[in-house]
């Protein structure tokens, strides 16, 4: 890993050897996804909890896998010759997490303050823990993540927390004061605020939503 060009993505076989890079990567303290971004395969429904960082992954057509099969199962009872069949299966789409979340910055001090955001922004740091973090004045870094960003640190820590409650609402079935707790939210009610807010709907109406139009594009 640390003789490979960077910044550079991978995409690994599995979602069992993209967390297994996650680990190495946090081991060797390289950073991802502003060094490495990894995409897994499979789409575990627990890979999302077993790294600090949220694993992206591929999610394959596995329905359309089994039914494929099931109909070349069926052929071959019948007396048809299968052998030389080859069924390709699309996947079904790609869930974008935190390991692929890259986006090019060049200032080293805006790097390491993303880095920092992303891993500790559910925790409830505020801007001057982000400073303290980098070691060079408020001011100083304010400009330059404005000028590397677009937006100042207050909003991407606002941001960084939103767009997590946002994959919690739609991916898994927790309790929304779990998700507001783990989110760092100091209140449930303070989470459908800010859902309504960014989104002109309560966090139920967005889960619904959600599933609703995955449903439609399956």
């Amino acid at each position: 890993m640390t003789d490979l060009p960077k910044p550079i993505g991978i995409i690994a076989v599995t979602d069992s050897r993209a967390r297994h890079l996650l680990q190495v990567c946090d081991h060797l303290n390289i950073l991802v996804p502003e060094q490495v971004a990894i995409v897994g395969i499979d789409n575990e429904s627990m890979a999302r909890y077993l790294n600090r960082t949220a694993l992206s992954s591929v999610e394959q057509g596995s329905k359309q896998m089994g039914y494929e099969a099931a109909k070349m199962l069926h052929r071959m009872l019948l007396g048809y010759s299968v052998e030389d069949s080859l069924v390709v299966v699309d996947p079904i789409g790609i869930t974008e997490r935190q390991s692929s979340d890259y986006r090019a910055l060049n200032d080293p001090y805006v790097i390491q303050a993303m880095h920092f955001i992303r891993h500790n922004a559910c925790r409830g740091v505020k801007v001057a823990q982000v400073v303290d973090y980098i070691g060079i004045s408020r001011t100083n870094l304010e400009t330059r993540f404005i000028d590397e960003i677009g937006c100042s640190m207050h909003e991407q820590l606002h941001m960084t927390k939103f767009y997590r409650a946002c994959e919690l609402i739609t991916s898994t079935d927790l309790p929304f004061d779990e998700i507001a707790r783990t989110c760092g939210y100091p209140s449930v009610q303070y989470m459908y605020t800010v859902s309504r807010k960014n989104l002109s709907m309560t966090p139920g109406e967005y889960r619904v939503s959600s599933r609703l139009n995955k449903e439609n594009q399956h």
